[in-house]
């Protein structure tokens, strides 16, 4: 894979991001967005209990999202080919059948964020970076899937005024308003983070799957549409 690794440990699927430099902030495309689905793949089809933990190897950006300039280059063909694989990769991540866990060590923005809304669990640096939904001030609307993809989050009024506003939060904003779980020093983030993605390994991952996934059925449905 050209801007991400996947490695197994311990029974844990270790998704890094590796595209942050020179600018890429870890930016989306029709191409990126194909390997994360690739990722999906291999933990889906891996034999025996696991958990998908998303992680950076940089200490400033998570991701901030849709490549914006190459996305102004496309044809309307080609925008509507990369909405509909983006909202797929949202749902299959919100519904993959094994524990998820995201770990923020850096700025996540826009297509960055909703990312990380559909984990189970996100973790974040407590001295640095922000979680933000800027679509209102770059005139992107959220689409239906968007939508009920960052408000799978649990504190309801958090995510309306985030949305409404493009406000951006800190990490330990983040866990006041609970959209992180859990906020550590940038130290210890990334040892935290595969602690409770190794936990979250343990659970027989059919039961953990079908409890997780009964409490998102718009997302069950959605996906049902985007994958017809």
């Amino acid at each position: 894979m050209a801007t991400m690794n996947l490695q197994l440990q311990d029974d844990v699927h270790i998704l890094t991001l590796t595209n942050a430099d020179y600018g890429c902030d870890n930016r989306l495309t029709t191409e990126i967005v194909g390997e994360y689905l690739a990722a999906l793949d291999t933990v889906e089809q891996y034999q025996g209990n696991t958990a998908l933990l998303l992680t950076c190897e940089h200490e400033k950006t998570f991701s901030t999202g849709i490549n914006l300039d190459w996305m102004m280059q496309l044809g309307d063909a080609d925008r509507r080919e990369f909405s509909t694989v983006f909202e797929t990769l949202l749902c299959r991540f919100a519904l993959l059948n094994a524990p998820t866990v995201v770990c923020i060590n850096g700025n996540a923005y826009a297509g960055g964020a909703i990312l990380a809304c559909a984990a189970d669990y996100r973790l974040m640096r407590s001295d640095r970076g922000r979680f933000c939904f800027p679509e209102v001030n770059i005139k992107i609307p959220f689409t239906p899937v968007t939508s009920d993809i960052a408000q799978l989050l649990p504190n309801q009024l958090a995510v309306k005024n985030m949305m409404l506003t493009g406000v951006a939060q800190t990490g330990q904003e983040c866990a006041e308003l609970q959209i992180a779980d859990a906020i550590y020093p940038m130290e210890t983030l990334q040892e935290k983070a595969f602690e409770l993605a190794k936990s979250l390994a343990g659970k027989d991952r059919y039961s953990y799957v079908t409890i997780r996934n009964l409490l998102r059925p718009t997302i069950v449905a959605h996906l049902k549409n985007l994958t017809q």
